[in-house]
C-alpha cells in the first residue's frame, strides 16, 4: 500500500509539473499572439484606407494566430524568393529575345546594303521593293515573338500568384484563397506585405537579443 501511495505521489507531482509547463506555454503563446496582433494593427495604419477597412480585428487576430510558430514566415520567404527568381529569369529571357531581334535586323540591314551596292542601277527599284517586303516580314515576326513572350510572362506570373494563394490557404493564413478578383488580389498583396514587414521586425528583435 505504501509503495502504491508513494508512486501516486510522484505521478501526481509529474502531472502537476506537466500542467504547469502547459500553462506556461499557453501563457507565452497568448503573450506572443497579443504582441503580433498589436504590431499588425500598427503596420495596418500605413496601408491605404480601403484596405484598412477590409482588415478587421478578427482578420488580424486570425493572421497573428497563423504566424505564432514562425512556419508561415518561412513559407512566405520561400514563396517570395521563388517569385523573384521567376521574375529575374523571365526578364532575362525577354532581354535575350530583344538582343536576338536587334541582331537579326542589323544583319538584314547589312545584307540589304551589300546587295544594293552590287546591284545594277536599272534593277535597284525592284531590289529595294523586295527588300522592303522582307524587312516588313521580319518586323512582323519580331512583333509576334515579342507578343508571345509577353503572354508567356503574364501566364507564368499569374501561375506564381495561384501557387502562392493555394500554399498560404493550405497553411491556414486568413484572407488567402485562389481568386482573380482585383480587389481581393490587392488585399492579399497587402497581407503579404504585412507578413514580410512583421518578419523583418521579428528578425531585427532576435538580432538585438542575440
Amino acid at each position: 500500500m505504501e509503495r502504491f501511495g508513494g508512486g501516486s505521489g510522484i505521478g501526481g507531482y509529474e502531472a502537476a509539473e506537466q500542467l504547469s509547463r502547459q500553462h506556461e506555454q499557453l501563457s507565452r503563446q497568448q503573450e506572443r499572439h497579443y504582441r503580433l496582433l498589436s504590431e499588425l494593427q500598427t503596420l495596418v495604419k500605413a496601408l491605404p484606407s480601403p484596405c484598412q477597412q477590409r482588415l478587421s480585428y478578427t482578420t488580424l487576430s486570425d493572421l497573428a494566430l497563423a504566424l505564432l510558430d514562425g512556419t508561415v514566415f518561412e513559407i512566405v520567404q520561400g514563396l517570395l524568393e521563388i517569385q523573384h527568381l521567376t521574375e529575374k529569369n523571365l526578364y532575362s529571357q525577354r532581354l535575350q529575345l530583344h538582343s536576338e531581334h536587334r541582331g537579326m535586323k542589323q544583319e538584314l540591314f547589312h545584307r540589304h546594303k551589300e546587295a544594293q551596292q552590287c546591284c545594277r542601277p536599272h534593277n535597284l527599284p525592284l531590289l529595294r521593293a523586295a527588300q522592303q517586303r522582307e524587312m516588313e516580314a521580319v518586323e512582323h515576326r519580331i512583333r509576334e515573338e515579342q507578343r508571345m513572350m509577353d503572354e508567356k510572362i503574364v501566364l507564368e506570373l499569374d501561375q506564381k500568384v495561384i501557387d502562392q494563394q493555394s500554399t498560404l490557404e493550405k497553411a491556414g493564413v486568413s484572407g488567402f484563397y485562389i481568386t482573380t478578383n482585383p480587389q481581393e488580389l490587392t488585399l492579399q498583396m497587402n497581407l503579404l506585405e504585412l507578413i514580410r514587414k512583421l518578419q523583418q521586425k521579428e528578425s531585427e528583435a532576435q538580432k538585438a537579443f542575440s
